[in-house]
């Protein structure tokens, strides 16, 4: 008479275990979208076992969507792009507000200094005219989106950078110098590469893909107020096009 071996349980893969593990921390909210996850170090610390096994579980995740790899910069849990629209009356925080976010800025630097030619040609101003100059950075649910630069006539908006510097909305800003509306006159559109300093402020990779857009908003009279660049990251956002 043959004995049978008895049947045992199949054991699940620690490095699916891990996978599950790590899912169930961003379905709990533990790690939100944009978030960085553990280092691989750290994971084979809180799981007990090596590196080898924690890649396996984050590679099986990135299969999934669940995160992606940013080389240099470690593994982040994946951010569902935000819409932007690009039109007539591009308003930040109502952009992001339609589109269920919560908008936020934050001040890189404010100074006033001598227009160059770009600025000049854009905001229709003489040469060695001075201008106000915004750069910041744009949140959505506290996570940077975008960096930006604003440059805004000196001699017409004098207080500008205070007021932005309290205010942090640029429409508002404008408002208190009696400019009660503002209209895009053009814009452009451009792919670029993340320079590192760029990189570090988006939390991005140097090289990864950025869309910039150029363009200057006008008051009702069609008089230039504002020469804007923006570099969006390029995994963040979905620019729309709007009348």
């Amino acid at each position: 008479m043959t004995l049978k071996k008895p049947m045992t349980a199949k054991r699940t893969p620690i490095w699916q275990s891990i996978a599950t593990s790590l899912t169930e921390d961003i379905a709990e909210a533990r790690y939100g979208p944009g978030d960085k996850l553990p280092t691989e170090a750290e994971l084979s610390a809180r799981f007990g076992v090596n590196r080898h096994t924690v890649r396996h579980a984050l590679k099986a995740l990135a299969e999934t969507g669940l995160v992606h790899a940013r080389r240099g910069a470690g593994v982040f849990v994946t951010q569902v792009p935000t819409d932007y629209a690009i039109g007539k009356r591009v308003r930040f925080h109502r952009n992001l507000e339609q589109a269920g976010r919560l908008p936020g800025k934050e001040v890189l630097h404010l100074e006033t200094r001598t227009a160059d030619s770009k600025e000049c040609e854009a905001l229709a101003l003489a040469s060695g005219a001075q201008v106000q100059v915004y750069d910041g950075l744009s949140l959505a649910d506290g996570n940077p989106i975008a960096l930006f630069k604003s440059v805004f006539p000196a001699e017409r908006f004098p207080n500008m950078l205070e007021q932005l510097s309290r205010l942090r909305s640029v429409t508002a800003a404008l408002k208190e110098n009696q400019v009660s509306d503002y209209t895009r006159a053009w814009t452009r559109m451009t792919a670029r590469r993340a320079s590192p300093t760029q990189a570090l402020h988006l939390r991005i990779s140097e090289g990864d893909p950025l869309l910039r857009t150029v363009g200057v908003n006008v008051d009702a009279d069609q008089t230039p107020l504002e020469f804007g660049t923006t570099w969006f990251a390029g995994d963040r956002v979905t620019l729309t096009l709007s009348e």
